[in-house]
């Protein structure tokens, strides 16, 4: 099990990782930031919005389940939102330098990563 602090460093030793943080969307604050590359601070408060937007969508359509995970591809980034399983209400966000990161193996490191998350 790791705590926050371990989570947001072995987040950042994911290749191409340029910030990241641990965010209870619920209120949209950040309970832990590390890196880079984004105001983590704003991007919590915003992701939080996009996440529980998601949320009443499906369920407005129905559709029964969790969000595994959320990708926004920019130019020169990627963001990773991933709602965590077992602490309902918080998500983990990984901002990617598109030119670095392999996409495929973040997604697994962060499930990792989000499977051994103690808060």
């Amino acid at each position: 099990m790791a705590n926050i602090n371990d989570s947001l460093a072995e987040l950042l030793n994911i290749d191409g990782a340029l910030g990241a943080c641990i965010v209870d969307y619920t209120s949209g604050m950040a309970l832990g930031t590390a890196g880079s590359g984004v105001d983590l601070e704003l991007a919590a408060a915003g992701n939080s919005e996009v996440v529980k937007a998601k949320i009443a969508t499906m369920k407005s359509l129905g559709i029964t389940g969790d969000i595994t995970d959320i990708l926004i591809t920019l130019d020169t980034q990627m963001h990773i939102i991933r709602p965590t399983v077992n602490h309902k209400g918080l998500f983990i966000y990984l901002v990617l330098d598109t030119a670095k990161a392999n996409l495929a193996l973040a997604r697994r490191k962060v499930q990792n990563i989000e499977d051994s998350l103690e808060v």
